[in-house]
């Protein structure tokens, strides 16, 4: 007993204060009391004594708690104390008074079961008890003294547990705990237990760490908002963005970490239906929350698809495919033949299949050929087409598709796959003309078609695709037999009509002769003095050029303008045109169409005036007095003022306005008697009348027209 009280003292001084909510309780029977909660570890047992002995060890997991959901995890131990065998029953023994303070009021914060004086003048054992906890970390060390009463005759019984509640360790982590007694028995038993981690239900609900949060997903026009709801403030979290498919890796995804709740945004072009949302507390082997929200959106889908490529290979012999998606695709792949660029596309009977993660599929041996494309459906619609059209591949694209079947029998049959089905080769005759049955049949045995699909079998059905342009050679002298009956027809006709043939021929002639359109007339073109006028009337007088038409234009140069001056020369061309029957060309110009106004202006009446195009008629008196006078070098003003007395007097078949439409919007009034012609969408007629009556019809205007109003454009435009 001297030791014992040595080492107690050896405690009080070396041991700590410990947390006073660590436990102890005792078994009825048992007597013991919590010396200190942390003591120093590794210290050596006094030797041995008539205290209990250790039976058993048992390891719990518990909690403490300092509130309902603020509790961390740790391992309870219990002990099970018997009598050591050898101990004499003989002679009663009396504890002995601790010499640790406050042992007589209870312990620091612990709890003890402690005999009466009655108890303690019986036979007794009593012993020192040391508990260790150890983990990767830490270490902690508790003292416990206990004590018995001991019956006589009861050597080795079983004396009853002892608790104690509790050491912490991490959650997930082991912990290896040792019990020491200074007894003659057995004085030491170890254990090595783990620590529940989350999932634990009891943690679930009263550990923080092991409480998972909610996720909230708030969708917008640019951007979708995950919310992390629920997260206790100062522990951190992760959160895991990942695409949720079969062929990805594990470490794939955007990961985010958070201390608390928090608001992450994701652009809207990220957001695709296998876009999944997971988020953990920072523990070992933590709960997770996982939500995959856009499984069922129809926008996310489209962008898949949009984010979707197929790629057909033919490296080979045989066509292989490669469908690449950030998610799996419920999908089928459909190979099928596409003899038109636009055309339906057959899908082959039999070949289609699922689409199957990111690497090359093949169709079982299908043949390349360039009529070979691949679709891949999807919930009914026709979603990706790539097709091998463009590539150098052996055949033609005009080959025919035939499906032979074989029976058990021995005998074939052919088809033509056309336009959705499979139509027997009498049929066809109407459709291609010169195709025989006999020799396609011919054709497939002698290995004249290629194989496009064949079973490893050899049973069941074969494709072939047949060259089908030697099958149309036929058809193509049939219809230069029709072509030179038909000529040899027409020359007939034309012999007994000979008078006929001769005026049909001058007039040939003459339509596709190269200046014999206009040949022989003239025309004066006046317009005003400003650069998109000039240029009009130079791209004007080029474009009839060449149909025979002389062009004189004014204002213009050369001798006679130098000799005569700009208005003598003028009235002088005027005079001339309305002698010979000339035409006169007005073109109206913005320059043009103000100096119309400022004629009338000055005039005062306008021939015409109020009247419609259709109908003009003089209002006043053509008179020489009402001839506005003009400046000299007004040439279109001068032109005016010869052409509205013209006019006014309902000589108006001389005259043609030519108006530019995108500069000049109508007509002045005082011009309207003349026939009129907005250029260039009115180029055909505008030459119809400078041709004259009768001499237009049954001929070819068509590039004439273009020519004019072409040059009349750029001139505009520049």
């Amino acid at each position: 007993m001297r030791v014992l009280g040595q080492l107690l003292l050896l405690v009080v001084v070396a041991g700590g204060h410990g947390t006073p909510r660590d436990t102890l309780a005792c078994s009825q029977g048992l007597a013991c009391r919590l010396l200190d909660t942390d003591v120093l570890c590794g210290m050596e047992l006094p030797g041995p004594s008539h205290g209990p002995a250790l039976a058993r060890l048992q390891l719990e997991p518990a909690l403490r708690c300092t509130g309902p959901t603020a509790c961390s995890p740790c391992l309870a131990v219990r002990l099970r104390l018997a009598v050591p065998p050898g101990i004499s029953t003989s002679k009663p023994r009396r504890p002995v008074p601790s010499v640790i303070p406050g042992a007589e009021d209870g312990d620091e914060g612990g709890q003890s079961s402690l005999m009466d004086g009655a108890a303690w003048s019986q036979p007794n054992v009593s012993g020192l008890l040391l508990l260790s906890g150890h983990t990767y970390a830490s270490s902690r060390c508790v003292a416990v003294e206990v004590g018995a009463p001991l019956a006589p005759a009861l050597s080795g019984r079983p004396l009853g547990w002892v608790t104690f509640r509790c050491f912490e360790a991490p959650l997930g982590s082991e912990i290896h705990v040792t019990a020491y007694i200074n007894s003659r028995g057995r004085r030491k038993l170890s254990q090595w237990q783990q620590v529940p981690d989350c999932s634990w239900p009891v943690a679930q609900t009263a550990i923080p760490q092991c409480q998972v949060p909610r996720l909230q997903v708030s969708p917008g026009p640019k951007e979708v908002v995950v919310e992390v709801q629920g997260a206790a403030a100062g522990h951190s979290y992760t959160l895991w963005l990942y695409h949720n498919q079969s062929h990805s890796t594990g470490g794939s995804g955007r990961v985010v970490t958070a201390s608390g709740p928090m608001n992450y945004s994701l652009p809207v072009d990220e957001v695709l239906p296998c876009l999944c949302l997971q988020v953990w507390p920072e523990t070992q082997d933590p709960p997770r929350a996982t939500m995959c929200p856009f499984s069922h959106d129809a926008n996310a889908w489209e962008r898949l698809w949009a984010h979707s490529q197929l790629v057909l290979h033919s490296g080979g012999q045989a066509l292989t495919c490669s469908l690449s998606a950030p998610c799996d695709l419920p999908a089928k792949l459909v190979p099928c033949w596409q003899p038109e660029p636009t055309g339906p596309c057959q899908a082959l009977p039999g070949l289609q299949q699922p689409a199957v993660g990111q690497g090359p599929q093949d169709f079982g041996g299908l043949q390349l050929h360039p009529n070979l494309c691949v679709q891949v459906w999807s919930s009914g619609q026709v979603r990706l087409t790539q097709c091998l059209r463009d590539r150098a591949l052996p055949g033609r694209t005009d080959d025919l598709l035939l499906l032979e079947h074989r029976e058990d029998g021995g005998n074939t049959s052919l088809c033509a796959l056309e336009w959705g089905a499979c139509n027997p080769l009498a049929s066809m005759g109407s459709g291609h003309p010169g195709l025989l049955e006999q020799e396609l049949h011919r054709d497939v045995a002698t290995g004249q078609c290629r194989p496009v699909w064949q079973p490893k079998n050899s049973t069941g059905v074969m494709l072939w695709a047949c060259p089908l342009h030697k099958y149309l050679r036929t058809r193509w002298v049939l219809a230069w037999m029709g072509m030179l009956l038909g000529a040899a027809c027409l020359l007939l006709l034309l012999l007994l009509k000979k008078e006929n043939v001769k005026g049909w021929l001058k007039s040939l002639r003459a339509d596709y002769g190269s200046e014999g359109l206009l040949r022989g007339r003239r025309a004066l073109l006046v317009h005003a003095a400003e650069p998109v006028a000039e240029r009009a009337a130079c791209a004007l007088t080029a474009a009839l050029h060449p149909l025979g038409l002389a062009v004189v234009v004014a204002p213009g140069g050369g001798s006679g303008v130098a000799a005569w001056g700009p208005l003598p020369w003028l009235h002088a061309q005027h005079q001339r045109a309305l002698h010979d029957g000339d035409t006169i060309i007005l073109l109206l110009s913005p320059a043009a169409v103000a100096a119309a106004h400022q004629w009338d202006t000055r005039a005062g009446a306008v021939p015409g005036a109020g009247a419609t195009s259709s109908g003009p008629g003089p209002r006043h008196s053509s008179s020489p007095d009402d001839v506005p006078a003009v400046a000299p070098c007004e040439v279109f003003a001068a032109a005016l003022s010869c052409a509205v007395p013209v006019l006014a007097a309902g000589n108006g078949g001389h005259y043609v306005v030519a108006r530019l439409e995108a500069l000049v919007p109508a007509v002045p009034v005082a011009l309207r008697a003349a026939p009129a012609f907005a250029l260039p969408s009115e180029t055909g007629g505008f030459l119809r009348a400078l041709a004259g009556p009768g001499r237009w019809q049954g001929r070819w205007l068509e590039p004439y027209v273009a020519a004019v109003a072409e040059g009349l454009r750029r001139a505009v435009g520049e």
